[in-house]
Order: C-alpha cells, then sequence, then structure tokens
C-alpha cells in the first residue's frame, strides 16, 4: 500500500490484491475491469483538464511558486508581527493569521496538483523552444 503525504491529508492508494476465493480466470478479468475504470478516470481528467486548464508550462509554475512564497511570507511575517506586541494575540489576530495560512496551503496544494496533472498526463507540458 503507497501513500501520498499533503501538508493536510494522507492519501492512501490500494492497489490490486486478489480474493482467495477467486479463481485466477476471474482475477484476470477483474484486473481488466479495473483497468478499463482506471482508464475512464485517465480520460476524463485529459478531457476536463484539457478544457479547463489547458496545458503547463514553466511560467504558471513558476507564477504559482511565487505566490505560494509570497503568501508563506505574508503569513510568517504576521505571525511574527503579532508576536512582537507586549500583549497576547486576540482570536481575531488568530483567525488572520489562520486565514493567511490558509491561502499558502491552497496555493501550495495548487501547485503539486497542476504538477501531478503534468506527471499523470492530464496536461501537456509546453517547453519553450
Amino acid at each position: 500500500m503507497s501513500f501520498t503525504m499533503t501538508s493536510t491529508v494522507r492519501k492512501v492508494r490500494d492497489h490490486f490484491e486478489p480474493e482467495a476465493n477467486l479463481d485466477p480466470q476471474q482475477q484476470r478479468a477483474l484486473r481488466a475491469h479495473l483497468e478499463q475504470i482506471d482508464y475512464a478516470a485517465f480520460a476524463a481528467n485529459q478531457e476536463v483538464l484539457a478544457k479547463v486548464v489547458g496545458y503547463a508550462d514553466l511560467s504558471r509554475f513558476q507564477r504559482l511558486a511565487l505566490a505560494a512564497a509570497q503568501a508563506r511570507a505574508r503569513w510568517v511575517a504576521a505571525s511574527i508581527a503579532m508576536t512582537d506586541k507586549a500583549e497576547a494575540p486576540t482570536p481575531q489576530d488568530i483567525a488572520s493569521i489562520a486565514m493567511l495560512r490558509t491561502a499558502y496551503d491552497e496555493l501550495t496544494e495548487a501547485y503539486e496538483a497542476l504538477r501531478r496533472m503534468v506527471e499523470r498526463g492530464y496536461l501537456p507540458f509546453r517547453a519553450k523552444a
């Protein structure tokens, strides 16, 4: 069993493990059905993402990475500024840095999602010539 760690979620992927009560022919048929299911998901992702996102290129990755870095910087700077005060942070202060952290987390996840789309072949990567 393999898993993927993200900053907020652990995703587990199970691989095919034949049931003890299936004969080899039934196991092959089940594997074939599972491959069809996986291909249907792959084709759906390619179709939808091509319409919505179109393609990936270095400039898109750079813009997402820059936005995530800026969001991280805003979050950390606000946290540091909050602790520079003599009084303890208020619930509103904490809520505001939580919003900044959420922005950073979402941009980081979007970057990782775009990378996975390219890696899995859902989106074409256009390298500059």
